[in-house]
């Protein structure tokens, strides 16, 4: 398997948020590859750690994520890897609801998403976005594992 870290979607990934999706909510589960030093986009000088500055986007990111139906549902930082190999790990997981792919997409679009958006740019050194939604309340079928 092979995992290539980015900080846009390509065509396609973009074109998925226009299909309907589950019913319900969405839970995006965002893997997060900080960059040492913040590299803003518009060229500014910034001492800020990558972290930091994606830090100012995120805590603005959740006030959005209410004003949209959804919710900043969990973060932490990647501790280890306890089982299968890659070659680097990401420093933090973050999960997000969104009420729909809909909604979620309106937000991306929205003017105050822009604005906010030069942190995350300048903090992040790529990540992974896998979108869930939820399995009807089982837990793996029959078996947990």
């Amino acid at each position: 398997m092979q995992v290539n870290n980015s900080v846009y979607p390509n065509d396609a990934q973009i074109q998925g948020f226009a299909e309907p999706g589950p019913d319900g909510p969405i839970y995006m589960v965002n893997l997060l590859k900080f960059k040492e030093k913040a590299e803003y986009p518009d060229g500014r000088e910034s001492d800020l750690t990558g972290e930091r500055a994606y830090a100012i986007y995120g805590e603005a990111v959740s006030q959005l994520l209410i004003e949209f139906g959804g919710a900043a549902t969990f973060s932490a930082n990647v501790e280890r890897l306890m089982l299968g190999e890659v070659e680097e790990l990401w420093d933090k997981i973050a999960i997000a609801m969104y009420p729909s792919r809909g909604a979620m997409l309106a937000m991306m679009q929205s003017p105050e998403m822009q604005e906010i958006a030069i942190h995350r740019a300048a903090g992040l050194a790529g990540q992974l976005n896998i979108e869930t939604a939820d399995a009807s309340g089982s837990w793996f079928g029959e078996s947990p594992f």
